[in-house]
């Protein structure tokens, strides 16, 4: 039986969920999203893509800044279901009790793991070889309601926190399409999470993305990979900032460092090898203030790193 949905979301992982209910058989009759936000050089404000796909596919579409004002419009939509994909905002008590079957929030991680705004980079970030999709039945807690389904895949060794995010995000798109369809039977069992394996994912910073040589390569890797594409992990060298894309830890000859950490130990076309507390990173692109993100040997032709020079300083 087709539900009355509406959809509360905000930046690019909750389009996918938003399109799928829109093109399935439930009827949509509402869509939330975050005031527009300021964005890019000019600071002008910017639609959300939740916002922009809504208004194309002419959806009614509601940016309140609180939900306090909310109860009589939501109560008056008659619905079934609110689903909520990375909306930025706690819900209140009072809105959570509005709609027949709940409020269902869609979730990029196997919770309890990473409750909070940032579960896909701090998973990568922690090493974890594993992730996935959670759809939860939202109370007031953060990322503290009974878990309806869950799906798991693997992080890979060059996942990216981006090529991770879109692939969450249509796998959350096609638990939540299937989840949907089990709430109304009330095929669906709801599993209470464990608060003492709970992990906290906070929002990311820029300033958590400079590098710390003495750390180890592989977190360092880690670091790279999680914070790709923002805000991207960055060093200094001759000065200036530099950004860096892309890198993988390298086992160096003698198992130790032959420098300081952050180090060149080499710098030429086999490889930028940079000492760490243990073993060497070996960056394969970065980029330059007022440049764009270069592979290795393009980089090398324009800039001269030689060994011995010293990132970070």
């Amino acid at each position: 039986m087709p539900l009355r949905i509406v959809f509360a979301g905000t930046p690019e992982f909750a389009l996918a969920s938003l399109v799928a209910i829109h093109e399935s058989e439930h009827e949509l009759r509402a869509v939330y999203t975050q005031p527009d936000r300021p964005a890019g050089r000019g600071r002008a404000p910017r639609a959300s893509a939740v916002k922009a796909y809504a208004q194309e596919h002419h959806l009614s579409c509601y940016q309140p800044q609180t939900f306090s004002a909310q109860i009589s419009p939501l109560v008056s939509l008659g619905v079934d279901v609110m689903v909520v994909v990375a909306y930025g905002l706690i819900l209140p008590a009072a809105i959570l009790a509005i709609p027949r079957l709940g409020c269902i929030n869609v979730h990029a991680s196997l919770l309890p793991r990473w409750r909070g705004a940032a579960p896909i980079q701090r998973a990568i970030a922690a090493g974890d070889t594993a992730t996935g999709i959670s759809i939860m039945q939202m109370d007031p807690g953060l990322d503290t309601g009974a878990i309806l389904a869950q799906r798991k895949i693997d992080i890979r060794e060059d996942h990216t926190a981006g090529m991770l995010h879109d692939e969450l995000a249509q796998l959350g798109a096609q638990v939540l399409v299937g989840t949907l369809g089990q709430l109304e039977d009330g095929k669906l069992v709801a599993r209470a999470q464990d608060d003492a394996e709970a992990c906290y994912a906070p929002k990311l910073t820029k300033t958590e993305a400079q590098i710390d040589w003495s750390r180890p390569a592989d977190e360092l890797a880690r670091q790279v990979r999680a914070l790709n594409p923002w805000p991207v992990a960055w060093t200094r060298w001759s000065g200036q900032v530099m950004r860096i894309w892309q890198a993988q830890p390298t086992v160096l000859t003698g198992g130790t460092p032959s420098g300081a950490p952050g180090a060149i130990l080499r710098a030429d076309a086999e490889g930028l090898c940079i000492a760490t507390a243990e073993g060497g990173l070996l960056i394969e692109r970065l980029q330059m203030p007022g440049g764009r993100p270069m592979a290795l040997p393009e980089f090398l032709n324009g800039h001269k790193l030689k060994p011995g020079d010293v990132l970070g300083a």
